[in-house]
């Protein structure tokens, strides 16, 4: 081969890993996110989906985004003949019990920051918010949109686009570039974003890799997603992005310090998270042993 060719392509003659990770990327960002808005537009405005911080608005953003992820691994399942599982999404096992030990690990994680906040003052509860039918259709609209926010981003960020990425330069590198453009899209285009929570998003994307390392599939990471954004947005109601979610389970209030409650960030930017996200590795780590991603 000439050394062009050697420079995009690899011994087998197919295009390097490399080369294949920045073309999702770019496709994903530039190309099929966009025209995936684009196209949803109208239905927003016809189904009058609010430009705020509810179950609506966060559902229905993530299902494009669900769509723009699959649109743009679905060329590469061709090309290399396989299907999602080769990418840590084998559907028969999504709600297998990895899915919902993350979901556990997420609930736990906020619960217990939320928890923090309150026996130190940073929180007050002042009952619930709703009531009734109308408490119990918010708690499922909420799930309903955490489901696709779990499933939305994990399937950006941490199937073909780490696999990808891990085959060409390795684990560790692979899963501190993602950690890195994860935070660093949260910290442009999020209100409010400061170093505190940059520090949570680097952290929490390099867990869920790990996760992804030590079990062999994303499902971990997908339940841990789900529950972790399920207990911010509707049982805690803590504020994101300077925003407060709509439709919440608790009418609580967050007049502590910054470093306790997040300040306009809520749960994420609390340094209550550092050793909460330390404990989780740690599960992980035992819980999971290498051999487990082979099975």
């Amino acid at each position: 081969m000439s050394i062009i060719a050697r420079i995009f392509l690899g011994e087998d003659r197919r295009l390097r890993y490399i080369w294949r990770a920045l073309i999702f990327v770019l496709l994903f960002q530039y190309a099929v996110a966009p025209l995936a808005f684009m196209a949803a537009a109208p239905l927003a405005r016809a189904w009058h989906i609010p430009d705020d911080l509810s179950a609506a608005s966060i559902g229905f953003e993530e299902a494009v985004n669900l769509a723009a992820a699959l649109l743009c691994t679905l060329p590469f399942m061709v090309y290399e003949r396989v299907g999602l599982g080769a990418y840590g999404l084998p559907l028969g096992r999504a709600f297998g019990g990895r899915t919902w030990e993350g979901f556990a690990a997420g609930i736990v994680m906020a619960g217990s920051v939320a928890l923090g906040m309150y026996l130190l003052g940073g929180m007050q509860i002042h009952g619930l918010a709703l009531t009734g039918a109308a408490l119990a259709w918010s708690g499922l609209a909420w799930l309903g949109a955490n489901v696709l926010v779990g499933l939305a981003e994990e399937t950006w960020f941490r199937a073909y686009f780490l696999q990808s990425l891990w085959k060409s330069i390795g684990f560790w590198p692979a899963a501190i570039v993602i950690a890195a453009i994860f935070a660093a899209l949260h910290y442009f285009f999020k209100q409010g974003e400061n170093v505190w929570d940059v520090i949570t998003l680097v952290s929490i994307s390099m867990m869920l890799c790990w996760s992804v390392k030590r079990t062999g599939a994303l499902w971990f990471a997908v339940g841990f997603h789900v529950a972790f954004d399920f207990m911010q947005f509707f049982v805690i109601g803590t504020p994101n992005g300077n925003l407060i979610p709509q439709g919440r389970m608790l009418d609580a209030t967050f007049n502590g310090r910054a470093w306790l409650t997040g300040g306009v960030l809520g749960t994420e930017a609390s340094w209550l998270m550092y050793p909460l996200i330390a404990l989780v590795w740690i599960y992980i780590t035992l819980r999971y042993r290498p051999a487990a991603a082979q099975r």
